[in-house]
């Protein structure tokens, strides 16, 4: 007598969807790449979430960080723009959609080289928008040299030390008008999803700095970007908690000095102080909690800082609830009698 085996119900999200609808294509990156780690953490993180993947616009520019957007969130829109120029390209699609959730994957060269007069312009739009940098410290697709948040003495393969000070790309985050800024490593798991949900929901830019290490390249005896590396001088700044608001939010806070800060849609952002005092709400203490860090040789991880009152660049903009995309040419379109108006008073 032959028995019917009954598969297991698939897990489904609060919008009954699989993790497979937030999955993308099949990686081409090198084994172990922490980009694909990071990848990783957004499928968990939106299909968590419940948020809509074809509500969802992925922007990047070039390099290996660039390929990531096609691992991830498959059935989301998608724009792979030119070296350096994803900031733009996205404050455009943004202001055309204002309802478009919008995530842009960067690496250190797009972002703190070719690219760094648009990540400027874009901190100070403060553009509700998730922008990932994926950090490894070099030029993964030009055979390895040293990018611009490569630290001073660090060491390539071929034993050339860097002898240029880096960028630092949360300090200038903090400086520029970013709303919210962290720090993770792509191999701290339970870190870097908590840090990527609250940049989800944030309404404001988020930049997420995650040291990203590159196993051909940057992975060796001498690198300060290595796995090895970051996990021995890895300075945690607070541990992050969240808690979505269609979740009980009476859960269990460990002993120790805790800050919860009420997220834009109502979801609660919990921090632990780590043996310090630090308020991630005071800029001045983030860049000073830097500082320290990086004349210790330590790489300072956790959220830096936010800001959930700073006007962002739609509302700065006074911008209509309908996307511009939708608006119809009466509203687009100035009427015949301004435009002669206009011709007028150029003659």
């Amino acid at each position: 007598m032959s028995t019917t085996v009954t598969p297991p119900p698939k897990k489904l999200n609060r919008l009954g969807l699989e993790v497979l609808s937030y999955k993308g294509a099949k990686t081409t990156l090198c084994a172990g790449c922490g980009h694909n780690a990071i990848s990783e953490r957004v499928i968990e993180c939106f299909y968590e979430l419940g948020v809509q993947p074809w509500n969802v616009a992925k922007f990047s520019g070039i390099g290996c960080s660039s390929k990531s957007p096609a691992y991830f969130l498959g059935l989301s829109h998608g724009f792979n723009a030119v070296h350096g120029r994803m900031p733009s390209i996205a404050t455009g699609a943004m202001l055309a959609n204002r309802t478009v959730l919008g995530i842009g994957v960067a690496g250190d060269g797009d972002t703190a080289s070719i690219g760094m007069g648009q990540f400027m312009h874009l901190l100070r739009r403060n553009l509700p928008f998730v922008y990932i940098i994926e950090d490894n410290g070099v030029y993964g697709l030009t055979k390895g040299q040293f990018s611009a948040t490569a630290d001073l003495g660090s060491k390539l393969k071929t034993g050339v030390l860097n002898d240029l000070p880096p960028f630092d790309c949360c300090a200038l985050a903090l400086q520029c008008g970013a709303t919210f800024v962290a720090r993770s490593f792509s191999g701290d798991k339970r870190q870097l999803q908590a840090i990527l949900k609250a940049a989800i929901v944030h309404n404001g830019l988020s930049i997420i700095d995650v040291i990203s290490p590159c196993t051909t390249f940057n992975d060796h005896e001498g690198s300060t970007k290595s796995y090895s590396y970051i996990k021995e001088h890895d300075e945690v700044l607070n541990e992050v908690d969240f808690v979505p608001y269609y979740d009980d939010i009476s859960v269990d806070i460990p002993e120790g000095a805790v800050q919860e800060i009420t997220m834009h849609d109502g979801s609660k952002l919990r921090i632990k102080k780590l043996g310090r005092e630090y308020d991630p709400t005071n800029k001045f203490d983030a860049l000073k909690a830097l500082d320290e860090a990086g004349k210790k040789g330590e790489v300072l991880t956790g959220v830096f800082y936010i800001d959930t009152q700073k006007p962002n660049f739609m509302e700065m903009l006074h911008m209509e609830d309908a996307p511009l995309a939708t608006l119809p040419e009466s509203k687009t379109r100035p009427p015949k009698e301004v435009l002669d108006q206009v011709m007028e008073e150029l003659r």
